[in-house]
């Protein structure tokens, strides 16, 4: 039987840089990973793909503010949905020609997917994702007043909004996603970490909040006992004193070594951070395999040529 892994793309597999932001330059990006991926297949994967989408939530929340005069604003689990359905659109038209170049014959198919959250959780007492634009302060105290938002100077750049960032509690799609994988697709699903939902009184209502895209991957990945969590990101592999002379890149890393190179401070919040500890949590609760990597090198990890890669033991 295929081995089912779940890869969850970055944002830079989207947008490379501040001078390709563009929907063309998106899908460029989107064609260039797409045939890693596509390479990951023909050596037999069966694949979820997952991705981030914190830039184009922020353009759409942009835009919203700049037509606000003339029509009505977009709520921010609205704009998660709008984004699974273009970057999967992308995704889906990207390797979709990929294969007809293959001659892979292979369904692809796009998840609009919810994930349940605790409306208790801490997060939404302590917001702190920043989301959308910079603003100046007078025009953010504005937005607090007026709307309610939470707002914080963003290390000196300008003032942002931030949301609760809560821990994904379940999958709502993931039968379908399961069963979609069982019969062969490639599924796109968790787009953005899903859109994120509470539950009260058996039914499902959106909130205001961004769930981090890994943690929700890990999820899926040990919701539907995925052989492989890899997760595509910026390097090639990951390393303890990154950026410093002393940086030592790693080949392998046990769970116990995980979490302590994590404790002594190797792997920032706002970077490497919540991959491995998205990693360790799907370790923990009995996944087989992690591999940390950039795109481009993802045929060459799979075969233990690059990569991190990350076990129980």
């Amino acid at each position: 039987m295929a081995k089912v892994a779940i890869v969850a793309i970055g944002g830079n597999s989207l947008i490379k840089d501040k001078d390709h932001q563009t929907v063309p330059d998106q899908f460029a990006a989107t064609r260039e990973t797409c045939v890693h991926i596509a390479d990951m297949i023909e050596q037999g994967w069966e694949v979820v793909i997952t991705h981030g989408n914190g830039p184009q939530v922020g353009f759409i929340l942009l835009r919203s503010e700049l037509a606000s005069h003339v029509l009505h604003t977009v709520p921010l689990d609205s704009c998660g949905a709008d984004t699974q359905g273009a970057i999967g659109y992308m995704i889906q038209q990207s390797l979709g020609n990929e294969f007809q170049k293959r001659d892979i014959q292979k369904p692809i198919v796009t998840v609009v997917t919810q994930v349940v959250v605790d409306k208790g959780d801490p997060a939404f007492e302590n917001p702190t994702k920043p989301i959308g634009p910079f603003y100046n302060e007078t025009r953010a105290k504005k937005y607090s007043d007026e709307e309610g938002w939470h707002i914080m100077d963003d290390a000196g750049r300008g003032w942002r909004r931030v949301v609760p960032s809560p821990i994904p509690i379940r999958i709502v799609e993931q039968e379908a996603i399961k069963a979609l994988i069982d019969q062969g697709f490639v599924v796109i699903g968790v787009g953005g970490g899903g859109i994120p939902v509470v539950e009260e009184d058996g039914s499902l209502r959106g909130v205001e909040a961004v769930i981090d895209k890994d943690y929700a991957s890990g999820l899926l990945a040990t919701g539907i006992n995925a052989d492989l969590f890899l997760i595509s990101t910026a390097v090639e592999r990951v390393a303890l004193n990154y950026g410093k002379p002393n940086q030592v890149d790693l080949d392998r890393m046990t769970l116990s070594e995980a979490k302590n190179y994590l404790q002594e401070g190797h792997f920032p919040p706002g970077s490497m951070g919540p991959k491995i500890k998205a990693v360790i949590k799907f370790l923990e609760e009995g996944g087989k395999e992690a591999l940390i990597t950039s795109p481009e090198n993802l045929a060459r990890a799979l075969r233990g040529e690059t990569g991190t890669r990350i076990t129980p033991h």
